[in-house]
């Protein structure tokens, strides 16, 4: 993705306004405030404000992030302290990162787009943007090809194909992912979500299975054009999935030691 005014990133915001921005960061707070440190904290709210400009979205530097805890918020925070905090907001899905490379092809800051909370619904009338030209989803050539809605996250100038999922990511699933997703950082990122939902459900059993069919109701979804954040969405379905299997587990013990 190529770097630049974070004006040009409007299109990367998930939220209709700041309101509705505040909301979900809210909603996020009571879920997950518990599993940062204070000093991750400071960084964290710090981070939120600076995507208050576009909404939800922030291209800022480290050092100037870093910086405004020191001069605004009186507790000032570490470039480390700054980086686990990314770290833990992308593992529980609050935060997706892009890089950014200038135009010599060096790379510059990141972007950090901040994700709808998983029990919020879209806001009502969004913004309509521009989406590109695409296939439709289940036709049929000799290429593989990949779904772009119309909030696509990255440009890649080169992108890898499933053959590179990294191998934590259970071949059922990439086979299964890559006939629409045809892009490993997309299948991870997808599975990633999996497994997050998995762990905080405390769900052990059929992941993989659960997983291929929560990404079936997406692409359903995605075919009548029903997306606007493919990734919260699909965590959205996932974590719904994982919660019925975690109760339905819990009531098979009951019944077993009955």
């Amino acid at each position: 993705m190529q770097t630049g005014n974070i004006e040009k990133f409007k299109t990367l915001s998930q939220f209709k306004d700041i309101r509705d921005f505040n909301n979900n960061m809210e909603q996020w707070m009571l879920d997950i405030k518990s599993k940062f440190t204070k000093s991750e904290l400071v960084a964290l709210k710090r981070l939120i404000r600076f995507s208050a400009k576009v909404t939800g979205v922030c291209n800022a530097k480290i050092a100037t992030i870093v910086s405004a805890t020191h001069n605004k918020d009186g507790v000032g925070i570490s470039r480390s302290t700054f980086k686990r905090m990314i770290i833990k907001a992308k593992e529980l899905g609050l935060l997706i990162v892009e890089e950014t490379v200038r135009k010599n092809g060096s790379k510059s800051s990141n972007v950090y787009v901040f994700n709808r909370f998983y029990g919020q619904a879209e806001p009502s009338e969004p913004k309509q943007l521009n989406q590109p030209q695409t296939n439709n989803l289940f036709e049929t050539n000799n290429q593989n090809k990949e779904i772009r809605t119309e909030k696509s996250y990255v440009e890649y100038k080169e992108v890898l194909d499933a053959s590179f999922v990294s191998e934590k990511v259970p071949v059922q699933f990439t086979n299964f992912v890559k006939c629409f997703f045809n892009n490993a950082k997309h299948i991870e990122e997808y599975w990633k979500l999996v497994y997050i939902s998995a762990r905080r459900n405390k769900v052990t059993e059929y992941i993989t299975e659960t997983g291929i069919n929560a990404f079936k109701i997406l692409v359903r979804k995605i075919k009548f054009n029903k997306v606007l954040n493919t990734y919260g969405f699909f965590y959205g379905i996932i974590n719904k999935k994982f919660k019925a299997l975690y109760w339905k587990e819990s009531l098979n013990k009951w019944w077993k030691t009955e």
